[in-house]
């Protein structure tokens, strides 16, 4: 496995990627989450532009997972990070969120941050082994009060979720 920048021909791969990984929401209760569409193209190739899209791919070079990226308040912050379920339980969402860990230190950012469902075991309990915690709510900065605004109003808050952070 290697982790590597998404290339343009893929975008369409990441969002099967996303769309099998999102399955396993259906088996606890949150058919919504499984049903919620990817980011279109469009908005993955802001991404790639930006260059804050990776991949991890196989030896034949197949991307079998996806981390995309955004500068928020300083830090990087995780929009999204998926493994396709016949990949999964393998490290390879570790692989790519220190690989992010290392962009965001040589690009001087002190912390990586995202917002995830706390219930769900592979979302905040995961996370929280891989050294992220919880914010409190005072600790929000205003990039991400926004982000969970607009989670809010996508319907994402009918579940715990919370924002984390892992200082680098």
């Amino acid at each position: 496995m290697h982790i590597r920048a998404v290339r343009l021909d893929e975008l369409t791969a990441l969002q099967d990627i996303e769309r099998a990984a999102g399955e396993c929401f259906r088996d606890i209760g949150m058919p919504e989450i499984a049903d919620d569409e990817p980011l279109t193209v469009s908005e993955l190739v802001r991404y790639h532009h930006a260059r804050m899209a990776w991949v991890a791919a196989t030896d034949a070079d197949t991307p079998v997972a996806y981390l995309i990226a955004d500068r928020v308040d300083g830090n990087l912050h995780i929009e999204q990070v998926s493994v396709h379920p016949d990949s999964a339980r393998r490290g390879i969402g570790r692989l790519l969120l220190d690989h992010l860990a290392a962009q965001a230190t040589s690009q001087g950012a002190p912390a990586l941050t995202l917002t995830t469902f706390t219930e769900v075991p592979w979302n905040a309990p995961y996370y929280a082994r891989l050294g992220f915690r919880i914010l409190d709510d005072s600790r929000h900065t205003p990039g991400l009060r926004e982000i969970r605004r607009r989670e809010a109003a996508h319907g994402l808050d009918r579940w715990p979720r919370a924002c984390m952070r892992r200082e680098l």
